[in-house]
Formats: structure tokens, sequence, C-alpha cells
């Protein structure tokens, strides 16, 4: 059930960006034991095509510390998305004791390692210009207002 208040657009916003962080900490627990890749795998992922993608390495020391998780908990989910073929390891040529996580297919779709950016990406698509941009910056300090949070 859900309960219509008229608001001004201003908080209008603030709710549907509430309801939006709701909805996102209930697909985080989904995921976490309904479908498939943890939140912290495909975050992983994203880094390590990131990095691919600008032509640099990404360590999985780089990996815990990008995701605020131990290198103990880097190291079982690398595992398996080793084992699920997803990524591969190369040595650090300047540093023969750590190694380099790759992505195994490079010709993999990004958008299939998590389908919901790819959804909010055709909605963005759609938007005006100015309109996209505007949103933009209102998500970014509604970002850093939850990063700073308990930081």
């Amino acid at each position: 059930m859900t309960i219509e208040i008229d608001d001004d657009q201003a908080t209008a916003a603030a709710r549907a960006v509430e309801r939006l962080r709701l909805a996102e900490a209930r697909l985080a627990r989904r995921r976490q034991t309904d479908c498939g890749p943890s939140e912290n795998a495909r975050a992983a992922m994203r880094l390590i095509l990131e990095r691919a993608d600008a032509g640099t390495g990404v360590t999985p020391t780089e990996i815990a510390q990008a995701l605020a998780i131990s290198t103990a908990s880097v190291t079982g989910m690398l595992d398996r998305l080793h084992a699920g073929g997803l990524i591969g390891f190369v040595a650090n040529p300047s540093d023969r004791r750590s190694k380099y996580v790759v992505p195994f297919d490079r010709d993999a779709d990004p958008d299939a390692i998590d389908p919901v950016t790819a959804r909010i990406r055709e909605f963005a698509l759609a938007l005006p210009e100015d309109t996209a941009g505007q949103l933009a910056a209102f998500l970014d300090r509604v970002r850093e207002v939850v990063d700073a949070e308990c930081a």
C-alpha cells in the first residue's frame, strides 16, 4: 500500500531517494542469498573491468581497500570469480610477489555483470540532457552524504 502525500518537489525528491536507498538495501540482501554474485563481487568486477579498460592493473589488496572489506574476504570472492571463469591472475611486473586481477574475457558484456545498471542506463538515455546533468549532480551530493555517514 502506497500512501500519497502532496508535497513540494524537494520533499518528493528526498522521499524518492529514501525509497531508492531502501530498494538498494533489499536488493543487496537478496543478492547475498538468491541471485548470483554478491554486491561486493559485482563491485569488484566493475573495478577490474575499469582498470583493464584504463590499461592498469588492480591487485587483490587494492580491491579490498576500494570495497572496504578484508583481504581474506577478497581472496574467497576472487576464488569464486576465477572458478566461474570471470577473472584470471597475471604476475605484477614491478613486484613479483604480487599479482594483478584481470578479466578473462574482455568481450564479455559488462551489462551482464550488473543488469540493473544496464536498465538504469536505458532510463538515463531517455532523459533530456539538462535534466540528466541536474539529476547526476543531485545524486552525487546524496552519495557524498551517504559516504560521509559513519566514516
